[in-house]
């Protein structure tokens, strides 16, 4: 029995996403993941944000209606030790003391998105974060990893060039069309892992469905985009002069899929993708249909985490006695130094943390 009297900790909570209708996007979302955000054509869904550009919204508890960047200014415990730090140049400092436009204490240093590429992305490049400190008003600059959920036979994406170009080159051939001549296009499949530094140029192919975790950051300079025009009939605009200063114009070696060792625990397993200073990444399969009892997550008082669920299904259980289910394309934000979480299902997740 549940004790009306009894102090809980943080209470992890589902979320609901923004949608973002580009150009490129298709119908996946919608299908396969359940995603109704009112549109047809749907090229992200933005599933934890605090960017004001897309912000997510709490879907179950005590929080449910609220934006997140309104629950974690409430409670910027919730964000941890770790995850309340911001780098600038190799230290790290506290935002709350960042002078201007950098961000605020409420603000997650980190975005997940779900990605339906029905057609190319353009070709662009992101600002480090020294960069978009400058230039960008004290904004972040963009790192980001993509997972793959799925593509298309003969699905590729663009990564860096072939050979060393320089920057006049590189104008030249984005003004008379050849520039696709010179960038490498790397295959892409089901369950592959890419890590793309800020200022590495790059793509999506047509046909990738991606899962992305990337820096907090909306800025994108486009090199190149086919040509093509929107709806309203016009072109996109390029950011030539920002990109060049910023894209590595060094041949880039083609990206190799990291070594990845699956650990067993009682009721699920787990995988690293990726780490770095921004964030960590893990894959978490998990199975309690033949477990007695259920698997138990909490979080410590360093860093929030995400469970992002890429298929199956399942339930949570919290020992304040409230519960929830989840399902294909749930997302669930669990506070720093949470309560303990019980999970029952068949599923498998992104984990992710600061």
């Amino acid at each position: 029995m549940i004790r009306e009297n009894m102090i809980w900790k943080a209470e992890p909570f589902l979320l609901s996403p923004s949608g973002k209708d580009y150009i490129w996007g298709g119908s996946r979302l919608c299908t396969e993941f359940n995603k109704e955000v009112g549109m047809d054509s749907l090229a992200e869904t933005w599933e934890c944000s605090t960017h004001p550009d897309g912000p997510s919204w709490a879907a179950s508890g005590i929080y449910k209606g609220m934006e997140l960047s309104q629950v974690l200014a409430e409670h910027p415990e919730y964000l941890g030790k770790h995850a309340g730090l911001r780098p600038e140049g190799g230290a790290y400092r506290s935002v709350g003391t960042c002078p201007g436009a950098c961000a605020a204490p409420a603000e997650l240093p980190i975005l997940i998105k779900l990605i339906d590429a029905k057609e190319d992305l353009s070709v662009q490049v992101h600002p480090d974060d020294g960069y978009a400190r400058q230039h960008e008003g004290g904004q972040l600059g963009k790192t980001e990893m993509w997972y793959v959920l799925d593509a298309a036979p003969g699905a590729q994406l663009i990564y860096g060039f072939y050979h060393d170009m320089t920057r006049e080159q590189l104008r030249s051939s984005i003004e008379n069309g050849t520039v696709e001549r010179y960038l490498q296009k790397v295959p892409v499949r089901k369950d592959d892992v890419f890590f793309i530094e800020a200022g590495t140029v790059h793509a999506i192919g047509a046909g990738a469905l991606v899962a992305e975790v990337q820096e907090s950051s909306n800025l994108t300079y486009r090199l190149y985009d086919y040509d093509r025009t929107d709806k309203m009939g016009n072109k996109r605009p390029l950011h030539i002069d920002r990109a060049l200063e910023v894209a590595d114009l060094k041949s880039a070696a083609e990206p190799r899929q990291p070594v990845r060792l699956l650990r067993y625990r009682k009721g699920y397993a787990s995988e690293l993708l990726c780490r770095c200073r921004h964030f960590q990444v893990e894959r978490y399969l998990l199975n309690t249909e033949s477990v007695r009892g259920l698997v138990a997550f909490q979080t410590s008082e360093n860093s929030f985490q995400v469970f992002l669920c890429l298929d199956g299904c399942g339930a949570v259980f919290l020992e304040n006695g409230e519960s929830f289910n989840f399902f294909k394309g749930d997302c669930i934000f669990v506070p720093a130094d949470s309560m303990v979480m019980k999970m029952h299902g068949k599923a498998k997740f992104l984990n992710v943390r600061c």
